[in-house]
């Protein structure tokens, strides 16, 4: 098996500014990725492996995992957090406790629908192999999306020492996009999709903040596909590039969505779920409609506060920074124009894929998505 520790080998393909196209008003951070807000990193491991016929267990494989560390140490210095539901048919482990304490207090993880138990499991033993005696409880979150469409999903072949390379190799900077890390086999509108990562920095009058997103797109259906109000499904119909084929095993636009938010501006557990909640609309702008089997999931959480899982012996109150409401609607803006550029990202950097038993998911040809939105 080939095994990427940052995601497949080979130049960066274009994103969707490197071709000319911009989504919104605001300007992205230096490297246009959820790694803007100071402190996160992103790790990823990406396997593919053989072709030809399905043959559980051996392959083929496209498959992988996405870990994002919301900053260094996050099990004792925990970060506010919400979570929002556009359409329920996935999984995002540990929101309840998210939801309930409104704290994100571990490592966020993505990868294929059937390997969330192993990837959950691996994050709790890095904890215990950092701290041995560690004797408390680990609710880790992670999240999935179907991958076997093009891979041997029930092959299992996720495992703890994939996470554990992409946890370390974690790190800021630049983040593979497309067939990469838990996207390496994901489809999106009709196209192969995947990891996608975009961010806003909003301008020093509006607070100077940053948001950063990065999405596991494997949702959508072609003719409902916009980008930057552009009907670029609708342009490039199926009768220009195939849908994927042969045999879809489910409906078109059957899939799933996740979506992670982070910024560096002050918010309260409340808030991070408001912009959760505006992430969704970054993917109804790119036409995502939350189809009845798709499973479109949103986390928000804000490295501004610190000490939140101090405990004072007297009960001693934590001092804690909170944005006002009126400060609150450029964040959503930007969270929305950061998540439809995340979901174009992965468009364009994806590459066409051939998986299991001949299948194909074509790539997006930067051509014929530029021809596109040159004519509206």
């Amino acid at each position: 098996m080939t095994v990427y520790p940052v995601g497949p080998a080979g130049p960066r393909r274009p994103r969707l500014r490197d071709l000319g196209i911009t989504i919104g008003r605001f300007s992205p951070g230096r490297w246009n990725a959820i790694t803007d807000v100071a402190g996160v990193r992103v790790g990823q491991v990406t396997l593919v492996a053989g072709g030809g016929p399905l043959v559980t267990g051996r392959g083929p494989v496209r498959t992988g995992v996405t870990v994002i560390v919301p900053r260094d140490e996050i099990e004792a210095d925990p970060c506010f957090a919400g979570t929002h539901v556009l359409n329920g048919n996935g999984e995002m482990t540990g929101t309840a406790w998210v939801e309930d304490a409104g704290l994100l207090t571990t490592p966020v993880a993505i990868t294929n629908t059937h390997s969330v138990g192993v990837v959950r499991d691996a994050l709790i033993a890095d904890r215990l192999a950092r701290d041995p005696a560690f004797e408390g409880w680990s609710l880790p979150v992670v999240a999935e999306t179907y991958d076997g469409f093009l891979s041997d999903i029930n092959g299992m072949h996720v495992r703890p020492e994939h996470v554990a390379a992409a946890l370390a190799g974690a790190s800021a900077g630049p983040v593979a996009e497309g067939n990469a890390g838990g996207g390496t086999g994901m489809i999106c509108h009709g196209f192969k999709g995947g990891t996608g990562t975009a961010s806003r920095r909003l301008p020093d009058d509006l607070g100077g903040w940053t948001v950063g997103v990065l999405v596991q797109a494997n949702h959508g259906q072609r003719h409902l596909l916009r980008l930057d109000g552009v009907p670029v499904g609708e342009r490039v119909p199926a009768t220009r590039v195939p849908l994927p084929g042969p045999a879809p095993v489910t409906p078109a636009g059957e899939g799933s969505i996740i979506v992670i938010v982070a910024t560096d501006a002050p918010l309260l557990p409340g808030q991070c779920r408001a912009l959760a909640r505006r992430s969704a609309l970054g993917v109804g702008r790119a036409g995502g409609v939350g189809e009845n089997s798709s499973g479109d999931l949103m986390l928000a959480f804000s490295t501004a506060n610190y000490g939140l899982g101090d405990r004072p012996p007297d009960g001693t109150p934590v001092p804690v920074l909170m944005l006002p409401r009126f400060a609150l609607t450029p964040l959503y803006e930007a969270t929305v124009e950061a998540t439809e550029e995340a979901i174009g990202n992965a468009l364009c950097a994806a590459t066409t894929m051939t998986g299991r038993d001949g299948r194909v998911a074509h790539a997006l040809p930067h051509d014929l998505l530029i021809t596109a939105m040159g004519t509206q």
